[in-house]
């Protein structure tokens, strides 16, 4: 068969959520054969939670004009005769959501690729980008993995790297991250079919995990120092978004900064509090709460905020 003869390689994507849409586009404007896209049903939103609303990945692969498959269950029999069916060279997994059973994982003919937005094997798990902001650390990235059944411990095939910047925020890292995904798992793909990835299995001894978020995970504890609480409200955002209690209403906190000042006072302790912002004493040092967010109200400066929601200095925050 002549080179120009030869059968397009296929593609099968599979994704959720915002983050695996630049993934989706980035195959097709490659000139990729995508011939489905598996995504997650539509689900409920909003009040009353009578309307569905369907995921990001589907709202893109539909703008796209692609085959779209929305199953409640992977094990479902018909599910996967249409997936078998259809024959892929590759699965491309960003963001699925869903655990994927060994007959899925074996069924393309080349790779089932994934990208996973931390440099593997550190933060192993659904979290990876608030882990890494929340630990304060300077440098993340993307990996593009040959799947296998384990939780990420599949053999690295493609990785980059980036600075954190200082002041991103989760969403922020997201939309970088997604990106340069994108950007990796084109050139995996690419690599694949030129016979040019060498898999390199992942050291599990360097191995760690970020766990799967909470809304308790957003809680500020004044305890820990006055880096980690910076830290904190940057990772939770937008989602659990860090928060604290005065007087039993909850207070989200937008941002927040190390503030230079040494104190012995209770973690917690509300040094000052003024069209600055709220200064409050940590574990070790203080930060000082800039924008806040009262129940059942909108985001606003600290001191606009305080005006309406006066919180004297000495009181405390917990």
């Amino acid at each position: 068969m002549a080179q120009s003869e030869k059968k397009a390689p296929t593609i099968v994507f599979m994704g959720t959520p915002e983050f695996a849409v630049p993934s989706l586009k980035a195959l097709v404007d490659a000139g990729f054969l995508v011939k489905a896209v598996v995504t997650a049903p539509d689900k409920p939103k909003g009040r009353n939670r009578k309307k569905l609303f369907p995921p990001p990945v589907k709202e893109a692969a539909l703008g796209l004009g692609l085959e779209v498959l929305a199953p409640a269950s992977l094990k479902d029999p018909a599910f996967f005769e249409k997936l078998a069916a259809l024959a892929p060279d590759f699965l491309a997994v960003a963001a699925f959501g869903r655990i994927l059973g060994p007959q899925i994982l074996f069924l393309p003919r080349l790779f089932c690729l994934n990208v996973h937005p931390s440099l593997l094997p550190l933060y192993r798990g659904p979290a990876p980008i608030q882990h890494v902001i929340l630990n304060g650390d300077a440098v993340t990235g993307v990996t593009i993995m040959a799947m296998n059944t384990g939780v990420d411990t599949g053999d690295i095939l493609l990785q980059e790297q980036t600075p954190v910047f200082k002041g991103e925020t989760a969403a922020d890292l997201e939309t970088r991250l997604a990106r340069k995904g994108a950007d990796l798992l084109v050139r995996a793909v690419q690599k694949a079919l030129a016979g040019e990835l060498a898999p390199i299995p992942q050291d599990d001894t360097k191995a760690t995990f970020a766990p799967l978020l909470t809304k308790e995970s957003g809680r500020v504890d004044w305890s820990e120092p006055a880096r980690r609480i910076e830290c904190l409200v940057l990772a939770m955002n937008p989602w659990p978004g860090a928060f604290t209690f005065f007087d039993a209403k909850r207070i989200k906190i937008h941002e927040a900064a190390v503030w230079p000042e040494n104190t012995n006072a209770k973690p917690g302790t509300v040094l000052a509090a003024s069209n600055k912002g709220l200064l409050v004493a940590t574990g070790n040092g203080a930060v000082n709460l800039t924008s806040l967010q009262g129940e059942a109200a909108r985001k606003m400066p600290a001191g606009e905020f305080l005006r309406g929601n006066p919180v004297p200095v000495g009181s405390t925050l917990g």
